[in-house]
């Protein structure tokens, strides 16, 4: 029997981790996880089929030695047509590394909780994200900084009320602003964390919708798990 397409998970951050989408993705993919704390940035040649990048609490201006080499690797495993995803900060880097610009601490505030997206008429057709745009379920966001500029030949698929670029696709990678992998625990975990409150303000709003925003999330983990296995 042959083993599963394999695809490389890049995680800047232990608080942020891959969480619902782990599960998701494993139905179609083998998963390599990296942690970008202790755990140098892989080879282009070592990747495998595919890579995720997740998020993370740092901008994509912080001091750290891989946010260079993660943008880079993500343009060179686009350059050669492998799936790519940014969640969030990885959406971020995706951006930059493609040659578009990323607002750090953008004055319009932050985004925290579900919030409802206007998709646009290519998410219908985008092989990751069409069904979440039939669902146009609220998503997980969790966000100050925000992609001011897409990069040259990006489509934009998703906007909010308050925020543009929330979702766009080059070729084979696809960035997203919001957490689709992430629970309403997880959500409440970040937001107590942000907030300093013992206050459960954020899971009662995110359990509320998560019969929404659950089978909208699994359809993106499922729709780019399909993808790096029609593309290995």
């Amino acid at each position: 029997m042959a083993k599963k397409p394999r695809i490389t998970v890049l995680q800047p951050e232990a608080d942020v981790p891959l969480e619902r989408f782990d599960t998701w993705l494993r139905e179609g993919v083998r998963i390599t996880l990296i942690d970008l704390a202790t755990k140098d940035v892989p080879n282009l040649e070592t990747i495998g089929d595919g890579l995720v990048v997740l998020g993370g609490r740092m901008s994509v201006e912080a001091d750290l030695r891989w946010i260079g080499q993660v943008e880079d690797l993500m343009a060179d495993a686009q350059a050669i047509d492998l799936p790519v995803l940014g969640i969030c900060l990885g959406h971020q880097l995706l951006a930059r590394a493609l040659g578009g610009t990323v607002l750090v601490g953008d004055p319009r505030g932050a985004e925290e909780g579900p919030v409802v997206l206007e998709w646009l008429p290519a998410s219908r057709e985008d092989p990751v994200l069409a069904e979440a745009a039939r669902l146009a379920a609220p998503v997980p966001m969790s966000h100050h900084d925000t992609v001011d500029q897409l990069p040259a030949g990006a489509v934009e698929l998703a906007r909010s009320a308050t925020h543009p670029n929330q979702a766009f696709r080059l070729g084979s990678a696809l960035g997203v602003q919001f957490h689709p992998e992430a629970s309403p625990e997880l959500m409440q975990y970040w937001w107590a964390q942000e907030h300093r409150s013992r206050a459960t303000t954020m899971l009662d709003r995110m359990r509320a919708v998560d019969h929404a925003v659950e089978p909208a999330a699994r359809s993106i983990a499922l729709g780019f798990a399909q993808q790096v296995v029609e593309n290995a």
